[in-house]
């Protein structure tokens, strides 16, 4: 599992009662202040627990006073099990969670506020566009610390040999316009070697894809009214990204339609065989193609189509502190200490991803052009905020709306008006339920 799921609707609603976000009070448990402040951990790659391990014991032999202990956790159910804690008064001091889960712990008063305990060194290290990801009406309640971009996965040697197709750049994407004319040009029958697609679309969760990439052509989906409250529109510039990838598939033939209903590990196997020439995926997937690609295969990785925006949404991994925490400041510090320059770039390159912080994006290992960290590194001025992550109520609208709107679309079973009546005219009722 690459990232844990939302809550369903059966528990947000608890959370959405909560009418205003509450800041960190004196704690609840001071019984156990001298205990060790418990570190709840979400690294899954073998890379990412040892390097997070590792500075965990680092920070014990250079603090016995203020000793930490690893906690395992795992993406596909942290946020229930942080529910429960949280309402048991059992929750870890410092969680590693990711901004997009962080609105209904904001609200329901879990997380600390951490506005005024932040070191300057890092709030001058990370960029405010990515503090804002962790930030709710005006205080920060998750510290993100990784982000990923989303890129194109490409078989170098099919690109070599398809006529007229200009090799994007950082500096020069394609537009989707010129990807989506590249991936007509990268398909075409192989005789007995089957069908060559331009692109694989891996959709079975489509709707971060589609939200995420749409910023790129200034589509944000979500907007708030005068009065504060969130509102669905579904405009022309949220209409790009959609049109384009239903395009590809029922139009111009150069998109997979088996693969619409994968996740993006399913692809490669179709990718490394020649049947896919690019896949759009996470820019942490070169980990898993560079252990599982056959010998000799030939990849490269190329930013994503953009628009006038020239940007894209993201949900960094974040770091907080529980609001019961009774020593914030000493979770502070070892917070601090987990994202000093050097020891993000060693969580970045266990995990595959890119560090936020300015200091460490300089990394020499992280500008080198192997396994295209260099292109990874110029996106990352380019991310910003998912638009939905502070909207309350989008676990919800993105479960029971956009999920199977989404899916029925790319699939051809329902038309862009009925698409747009769904995501609006359905989504606008959930999201009044939550801001009564």
């Amino acid at each position: 599992m690459r990232r844990r799921t939302f809550l369903g609707a059966a528990a947000a609603p608890v959370l959405a009662a909560a009418p205003v976000l509450a800041g960190c009070s004196g704690g609840s448990r001071e019984s156990g202040s001298r205990r060790p402040l418990r570190f709840q951990s979400l690294a899954w790659q073998a890379e990412s627990v040892r390097a997070n391990k590792a500075l965990v014991a680092e920070w014990n032999r250079q603090h016995p006073r203020t000793p930490v202990e690893y906690v395992q956790g795992a993406w596909p159910t942290v946020h229930d099990q942080l529910l429960t804690a949280f309402e048991g008064g059992e929750a870890p001091d410092i969680i590693h969670d990711a901004s997009d889960d962080l609105a209904d712990f904001a609200y329901g008063g879990y997380l600390a506020d951490l506005t005024g305990l932040l070191p300057d060194r890092l709030a001058a290290d990370i960029p405010r566009h990515s503090l804002r990801t962790g930030t709710f009406q005006g205080r920060l309640y998750g510290v993100p610390f990784l982000q990923e971009p989303r890129v194109l996965i490409a078989n170098r040697k099919l690109l070599r040999a398809a006529p007229g197709v200009r090799v994007p750049t950082p500096g020069r994407p394609w537009s989707w316009a010129e990807f989506r004319a590249a991936a007509k040009k990268l398909t075409r029958d192989r005789g007995g070697d089957g069908h060559q697609y331009g692109v694989a679309w891996p959709l079975k969760e489509p709707v971060s894809a589609t939200l995420n990439l749409a910023l790129s052509t200034g589509g944000r989906l979500f907007h708030r009214r005068a009065d504060g409250r969130a509102e669905v529109r579904f405009d022309a510039a949220d209409q790009v990204v959609p049109r384009t990838v239903h395009g590809q598939v029922h139009a111009d033939g150069s998109a997979a339609r088996t693969t619409l209903g994968m996740g993006g590990s399913d692809t490669l196997p179709g990718f490394f065989a020649g049947r896919y020439a690019m896949v759009p995926l996470g820019f942490s997937y070169r980990q898993q193609i560079v252990q599982q690609a056959p010998k000799g295969f030939e990849w490269t990785v190329l930013p994503a189509p953009t628009g006038s925006a020239h940007a894209q949404g993201v949900s960094p991994q974040t770091l907080s502190i529980a609001a019961d925490c009774p020593r914030k400041k000493e979770a502070m510090a070892f917070l601090a200490f987990l994202l000093r320059p050097e020891n993000m770039v060693r969580l970045a390159l266990g995990d595959w991803m890119l560090p936020t912080g300015t200091a460490a994006l300089r990394d020499h290992r992280l500008g080198q052009r192997k396994y295209g960290w260099a292109t990874g590194t110029a996106l990352a001025g380019t991310l910003r905020a998912a638009p939905a992550q502070s909207v309350r109520g989008y676990p919800e609208w993105k479960d029971k709306i956009a999920t199977p709107g989404l899916q029925e679309y790319y699939s051809g079973a329902i038309g862009l008006e009925e698409l747009r009546g769904r995501l609006v005219g359905d989504g606008n009722l959930v999201l009044a339920r939550y801001q009564r």
